[in-house]
């Protein structure tokens, strides 16, 4: 299966019993290189998936400046130290999930809840690690 795939299939799919999907999706490398995404998923700037990636490392650095991606800040709210950060911005939000080799992210907007967001992204999140990736 192709990474822009498993974007339209996995992330951007209608969440279960509900006419709604995330506002926009994509699966980066570790290093932030595009390995697939949403036609609406914004343009990010290399240093975003920088500060991204030093909280996986580093659990904590991007609460007290929020997490920035394509310009957007969210206010970091409980994630899973290492696996996952939660973002929140008014009605919506973002999660990113870390794997092996790549982040899996989703944006949501109402009336998508975060708990959908969440459970949509790190799902598909949970399979790649499984399958070593």
């Amino acid at each position: 299966m192709s990474w822009q795939a498993y974007v339209d299939d996995h992330l951007m799919c209608e969440i279960e019993g509900t006419n709604n999907h995330l506002s926009a999706a994509a699966i980066l490398g570790l290093d932030g290189s595009v390995w697939a995404q949403s036609a609406t998923f914004p343009q990010f700037k290399p240093d975003e998936i920088v500060a991204i990636s030093k909280d996986f490392d580093e659990p904590g650095t991007l609460a007290p400046t929020g997490l920035y991606l394509g310009g957007t800040k969210y206010m970091v709210i409980q994630g899973e130290p290492g696996a996952v950060i939660r973002g929140k911005k008014g009605a919506g939000g973002i999660c990113v999930k870390k794997t092996g080799m790549a982040f899996v992210i989703g944006i949501y907007d109402e009336p998508v809840t975060p708990g959908q967001c969440n459970m949509i992204v790190e799902r598909l999140g949970d399979y790649l690690i499984e399958q070593g990736l």
